[in-house]
């Protein structure tokens, strides 16, 4: 007993002093997930105010089953706290997983990498104490964020059971995802490989859970997953606590099994050691350069995404019995409305759009790496010599354009020979196409990022502008109605459906222009701005 109280000594000045700065960092994801929820109240009765239109809603939802993959099953779109537990509980939960998942990592790993760790270990301070506080920075701001949506859900005129289950299941989602980066921490040899981890963990639980639920998989294949217990608290539709109570199991037993593993670690280092470099280094161009500082997360990237292509691509090819089960998408058939082709058409389509988004993310993730190298002062020694700044800038550029036109195609190749063999309608050819159509909006999003971290470096949080930008428009604003010019703000809306007889594609010659004012303006920036400014 007298041990662990020293471990921990000065565990309570450090979480005050944690909570007043970094706290604010958490302040985003609990704003993000607020509105989130808020707006679905308080839009709900103004777009859909008539039983019609709510039932139109649901059968456009069953026509395109993709969505059940980032929002899960829509188990009552009638109701406004129905339909904002479908739209927040799977995406707020995962949104504010990640704000505690960053949270624990600043407050472990990052701090060892950075030295301020071996500064605050010379005071009076327990060996354990930076863990505790990190995890209990997350720990509360995750709570904070629950509490917050649900109060103002509820004061928006939400029903209260229902929108304090949906905020402690944004809570539960965070606690949970606390203790894996808690876990992570003590693995990996540094904080990026840390992050990357508990980010991954988080990722393929989330889309294991999206997958199983669309596909009306047994009821365990949910719950061995603990975001699985998140979708069965049922918010306005069964309003059940129970699995909540798993979800604090887990954390404890995570961040236990943390503290174990941390008092067994190095300082600086982690249960996977980091590989000695060559006695020499063999790097001779600004390709390779750029290569190898991102080479690790690229290999990890290229093999999720041969996993989403799979799971995609089995997923398309049930995409007839999962029509097949929705009422309201036979009542959309019977009325002549829509043929069988053109939903699975439009299905093909917004997976595919899905794809890009994603692989979007790691374009962004490649430029995001050169400012980091900035702030590291490792930018200027290679500028110093006779490397032009345009010269390693693009780089950087034509890596991130590379990687993300390989991650659609590789993708996409899969999903087009899964789908063309399970006779659903569609052929390898139309499928490839269409994800070769998606490339140029995928750029167009990562070029954004080119002009933010070339001319504005200082606000690098906004080259995930295009990323949040696409994700919204794209999967939601169809659902709401919104103007085409609203839609078009995505350029994935730009995207023809080139199973349709005429193509239109002009989408894509305007949004190719855009990415190359956007690429003009992050190189002319870069050229002319300090540098780690």
């Amino acid at each position: 007993m007298i041990a662990l109280t020293v471990s921990l000594t000065g565990t309570r000045p450090l979480l005050r002093t944690s909570l007043r700065h970094d706290g604010r960092l958490f302040a985003p994801w609990a704003a993000i997930v607020t509105l989130l929820s808020a707006s679905s109240i308080v839009v709900y009765p103004l777009v859909f105010p008539s039983l019609a239109s709510r039932q139109a809603l649901a059968g456009a939802i069953g026509a395109n089953p993709a969505l059940g993959l980032i929002f899960g099953p829509a188990y009552d779109l009638t109701t406004a706290d129905g339909f904002n537990a479908w739209r927040s509980l799977a995406l707020g939960g995962f949104l504010v997983a990640l704000g505690a998942i960053f949270a624990v990592t600043r407050a472990t790993r990052a701090q060892e990498d950075s030295g301020q760790a071996e500064l605050l270990a010379s005071g009076v301070m327990g060996r354990s104490t930076r863990l505790l506080a990190g995890v209990g920075l997350a720990l509360v701001g995750s709570l904070v964020a629950g509490l917050v949506a649900g109060a103002v859900t509820g004061l928006c005129g939400g029903d209260w059971r229902a929108s304090m289950l949906l905020g402690a299941t944004f809570t539960a989602s965070g606690w949970m995802f606390a203790g894996v980066a808690a876990l992570t921490a003590q693995v990996g040899s540094d904080a990026r490989t840390a992050s990357s981890l508990a980010v991954g963990t988080l990722g393929v639980l989330f889309l294991l859970r999206g997958f199983c639920s669309s596909l009306d998989a047994p009821a365990w294949t949910l719950w061995v997953n603990p975001l699985g217990w998140t979708l069965e608290t049922r918010p306005a539709t069964g309003d059940h606590w129970a699995p909540l109570l798993l979800a604090v199991a887990l954390t404890l037993v995570l961040v236990a099994v943390a503290f174990a593993l941390q008092g067994r670690r190095d300082f600086g280092q982690g249960l996977i050691p980091p590989r000695p470099g060559p006695a020499r280094g063999t790097t001779r161009s600004t390709w390779r350069l750029a290569v190898r500082v991102n080479r690790a997360p690229l290999i990890t990237w290229t093999i999720a995404f041969v996993a989403l292509g799979v799971v995609f691509g089995y997923f398309t090819t049930s995409v007839t019995d999962l029509l097949s089960g929705d009422s309201a998408v036979q009542q959309i058939l019977a009325s002549g409305a829509a043929r069988p082709e053109e939903l699975t058409a439009a299905f093909v389509r917004t997976v595919l759009s899905l794809v890009g988004i994603l692989a979007a993310i790691p374009g962004v993730q490649v430029l995001l790496k050169v400012r980091s190298e900035e702030l590291d002062d490792r930018v200027e020694p290679v500028l110093a010599g006779a490397v032009a700044r345009p010269r390693y800038y693009a780089s950087h550029v034509l890596l991130a354009l590379a990687t993300v036109t390989s991650y659609v195609l590789i993708a996409g190749s899969l999903v087009a020979a899964l789908a063309s063999g399970a006779d659903i309608g569609v052929s390898y050819g139309d499928v490839f196409v269409q994800g070769l159509a998606t490339v140029p909006a995928v750029w167009t999003v990562v070029a954004l990022s080119v002009a933010v971290v070339g001319a504005r470096p200082a606000v690098s949080i906004a080259a995930w502008g295009g990323v949040l930008a696409s994700f919204v428009l794209t999967l939601l604003g169809p659902t709401f109605g919104l103007d085409d010019w609203v839609l078009g703000i995505s350029p994935f809306w730009h995207v023809p459906d080139v199973a349709a007889g005429a193509p239109d594609w002009s989408g894509l010659g305007w949004i190719t222009l855009v990415t190359l004012g956007l690429l003009l303006v992050g190189f002319a920036g870069f050229r002319r701005r300090d540098l780690a400014r």
